[in-house]
C-alpha cells in the first residue's frame, strides 16, 4: 500500500473528491462550502475549481455555484457508446461468421496494446486465446495495425520510442521503420492484414470503425486459419470492410 500510495497526484485525488461532492449537488457547490467539506483551504480550492473550469470539467453559475461540465457529458457519452458498439457488433457479427465459418473480433486501441471487446467465435476445435478483457501488442495484429494507421507516424513513434520491437511468431513485424512502412501501406488500402504475425497458424484481415469525425474508434477483423487463408483472404478482406462500414453508420 505504501508503494501506491508514493505515486499519488494529491492534486488529482483532491479534483476527484470534489467532483463527486459536486456531482451529488443538484444546485450546485459554492467554493466556500467545497472548501469547508473537503478541508481545503480556500486559496488552493480556488486554483483547483479554476483549472478545471478552463478544462471543461466544471462551469460556475450566476450564482457562483459549480457544476458539472461539459466535459462530462462529451465523455460520458463516449462510455457508454462503446457499450452500444459491442451490441451492435454482436448484432451484426453473427451473420458474417456464418457466412465466412470464421471468427471475428471488435477491438479498441488503449495506447500500445488492442482491448479485445467481444468475439463471435465458429465453430472450431482451435479457439483464439484473445478473448474479450485481454490485451495484446498493437502492431503484431492486424486490429491494432488498422487502427495504429489512423495515426500520424510522428504519434506512432512516440507511442514506439524503441527502434526494435518484441516479435511473437517469425513473422512478427521486428521494428518500428518497419511498423511505420506498413502503416503507410495500410492507409493505402483501407484494410490491414496479419499472416501469422501475433500467433503462429493464424492469419486476418481487419478494417476500421469510424466514428462521427471521421476517427477512428475501434476495428473489427475476421481470423482464419493458415490452412485456409489463401482461398478466404479476399473474402475475409470485404466482409471485414463490409462489417466496420455498418458499424460505423451507427456511431
Amino acid at each position: 500500500m505504501d508503494r501506491i500510495n508514493k505515486y499519488n497526484v494529491p492534486a488529482l485525488e483532491r479534483a476527484h473528491l470534489i467532483i463527486g461532492l459536486i456531482a451529488e449537488a443538484p444546485s450546485g457547490c459554492k467554493l466556500i462550502d467545497l472548501s469547508r467539506e473537503l478541508g481545503i483551504n480556500k486559496s488552493s480550492m480556488y486554483s483547483l475549481l479554476l483549472t478545471m473550469e478552463r478544462l471543461g470539467w466544471l462551469q460556475k453559475d450566476a450564482r457562483d455555484c459549480y457544476r458539472l461540465g461539459s466535459f462530462f457529458g462529451r465523455t460520458g457519452s463516449l462510455y457508454f457508446r462503446q457499450y452500444d458498439l459491442v451490441s451492435h457488433f454482436y448484432r451484426e457479427a453473427g451473420q458474417v461468421r456464418d457466412r465466412m465459418e470464421e471468427t471475428l473480433q471488435l477491438g479498441k486501441l488503449e495506447g500500445r496494446d488492442v482491448f479485445y471487446l467481444a468475439k463471435e467465435e465458429a465453430s472450431s476445435p482451435v479457439r483464439l486465446v484473445s478473448e474479450p478483457g485481454t490485451t495484446w501488442a498493437a502492431y503484431a495484429t492486424g486490429l491494432g495495425k488498422v487502427m495504429l494507421a489512423d495515426k500520424s507516424d510522428r504519434e506512432v513513434s512516440e507511442l514506439f520510442p524503441e527502434e526494435q520491437l518484441s516479435p511473437f511468431t517469425n513473422h512478427s513485424i521486428g521494428s518500428r521503420d518497419e511498423l511505420l512502412v506498413e502503416l503507410a501501406k495500410i492507409r493505402l488500402n483501407g484494410y490491414a492484414i496479419d499472416e501469422e504475425e501475433a500467433v503462429q497458424g493464424f492469419c486476418c484481415a481487419a478494417a476500421p470503425i469510424r466514428g462521427a469525425n471521421g476517427g477512428v474508434i475501434a476495428a473489427v477483423s475476421c481470423s482464419v486459419p493458415q490452412s485456409r487463408w489463401a482461398q478466404k483472404k479476399q473474402l475475409a478482406i470485404e466482409e471485414v470492410t463490409a462489417l466496420a462500414q455498418v458499424l460505423s453508420q451507427g456511431q
